[in-house]
Formats: C-alpha cells, sequence, structure tokens
C-alpha cells in the first residue's frame, strides 16, 4: 500500500547534471526524479519508508543560463575519513589549494509540481497515518532536516504545498521527448545509475515505478 503528497517546488537556478558530461557540468531539461526525492527526504524521512516519484509537472518554460562556479577539484580520501571518524584525529582540506573555475549550463527561474508517495521497508513503524501527518506538518512548517536544494547545494529550492494542479507552460504541446534521464542510483547494486525515458505530455512527466522494466542500467 503507498501513500501520495504533492509539492510545489521553485527556485531562481537548478542544475540537474547529467552524467555523460564529464568535464563541465549540463543540467538536463528538467528535475529528476532522484533530485526530487532528495527534496522530499530534506522534509521528511525515516529508515522504515522509501519515496517513490509518480509525476513531475513542468510550469515554467525550460531556459538556460551560462554562468561559472568555483569548485573544489578533490576529495578527502576515504580513509582519512574512516580514521578520523575511529581516533578523532582532525579532518579538514585547504579549498583554496583545491579550487577550480568551471563552467555550468544551469535552468533558470524552475517551478515544479511533484507527485510522490511513499512505501514501507517493512513491517516495523508502518503506521501511514503518521507518517503523512508528520510529513504534511512539516511541509505547512517549513521545517527541513536540512535546506532543499535544486540538483546543487547553492541553488536553494523554496518548497511549499500543493492543493492545486496549476496550468503548465507546456499544457498545449502534445508531446516533447527529452531523452534519456537519470531515475536514480541503484545502491544495493554497487551504486548502479538506472535510466528512464523521459516524456513530457502537456507539461506532465509520468515516471515509471522503479522496478519497471522501463527503468533500465
Amino acid at each position: 500500500m503507498s501513500y501520495g503528497c504533492r509539492i510545489r517546488v521553485q527556485g531562481d537556478y537548478g542544475c540537474f547534471t547529467r552524467p555523460e558530461m564529464k568535464a563541465e557540468r549540463v543540467s538536463y531539461d528538467v528535475i529528476t526524479p532522484s533530485a526530487a526525492r532528495g527534496i522530499l527526504e530534506a522534509i521528511y524521512w525515516k529508515p522504515s519508508i522509501r519515496w517513490e516519484i509518480d509525476r513531475i509537472h513542468v510550469l515554467n518554460p525550460i531556459r538556460f543560463d551560462n554562468i561559472r562556479r568555483n569548485e573544489v577539484s578533490a576529495k578527502i580520501p576515504t580513509g582519512t575519513a574512516k580514521k578520523a571518524m575511529k581516533d578523532g584525529s582532525p579532518l579538514f582540506m585547504a579549498a583554496e589549494e583545491n579550487r577550480q573555475q568551471r563552467a555550468a549550463l544551469v535552468l533558470r527561474n524552475v517551478d515544479y509540481i511533484i507527485e510522490a508517495h511513499f512505501e514501507f521497508t517493512g513491517e516495523e513503524d508502518a503506521n501511514p497515518g503518521k507518517h503523512a501527518d508528520i510529513f504534511r506538518r512539516r511541509l505547512e512548517k517549513g521545517q527541513h532536516f536540512h535546506q532543499p536544494y535544486l540538483g546543487c547545494r547553492e541553488f536553494p529550492a523554496r518548497v511549499l504545498p500543493a492543493e492545486d494542479i496549476l496550468p503548465s507552460f507546456f499544457s498545449k504541446e502534445p508531446e516533447r521527448d527529452l531523452g534519456w534521464m537519470l531515475h536514480d542510483i541503484d545502491y544495493p547494486d554497487g551504486m548502479t545509475p538506472r535510466f528512464f525515458r523521459a516524456v513530457m505530455k502537456q507539461g506532465i512527466i509520468h515516471v515509471p515505478p522503479w522496478q519497471s522494466a522501463e527503468v533500465r542500467s
């Protein structure tokens, strides 16, 4: 059994990076299901539930901007992080020594309605009414475990309850093929990325279930 919700997500910029672009960041045309799941988890998440994205409503025109961003080119090695966790040794990286400027093709002025539901991961804590009520209250009060963002942490998302489905800029466009899009990462299978064919019909993208044949590695 599943339990649904609907939220509105807005932001000045968004960058949902295409994994095939290695050198510079290039965003997909719209928010990916994995990014939408991350926003829902920022509002409310428990080990006993798993969010599944059902539909993405694209309200605004798809517009891109070219910008330059400062990024850190290196990561702290996993072994160093584990050692710090074990013995409490200092953990830091000098950003000034690893900073580089990179171009990015990002989305501008994004506005989506996300329809989703949660499913239980087991029988423990499987109280649907409790989880649905907590999520609703946290959403209405603007409470988050961390700031929801649109692909990159420097692009914060404004998250609101979506009582009604609003008209899309693409409502008169019968169909637009957006190509293969990242659905999510299969963490139990060695963090394998899985994709689906994203087709927007009158401004709405129907996201296939994670286990369906439409989702491929």
